[in-house]
């Protein structure tokens, strides 16, 4: 468990109770990362079964889950959060051995 973000969890030590929300992200490369599912109850839970399944990482932030359900499916994130963003994809990449 890293010390300064001591809620960031790899698949494996994810929590088992349903969560509130849960937002997916794809990041191209190019521009900013896109809104591609988010939902709330059985759906988060459904996006969170998904990306196990694929071995994508994942990163429990309620805060964060809650401003990017806020954005519409397809859509670029908002300029604002985009360092909180990136620190997820960062998080992401290492878990995953990914060079950023």
């Amino acid at each position: 468990m890293n010390e300064r973000y001591p809620s960031r969890q790899a698949p494996a030590e994810a929590p088992a109770a349903r969560p509130a929300m849960a937002v997916a992200l794809h990041y191209s490369g190019k521009g900013a990362p896109r809104i591609t599912a988010k939902g709330g109850g059985q759906v988060a839970q459904k996006i969170i079964e998904t990306a196990r399944e694929h071995g994508v990482p994942l990163e429990e932030d309620a805060a964060l889950a809650g401003a990017l359900s806020r954005v519409d499916l397809g859509r670029e994130i908002p300029r604002e959060l985009w360092l909180a963003v990136a620190h997820v994809l960062s998080f992401a990449w290492s878990v995953a051995g990914k060079k950023k």
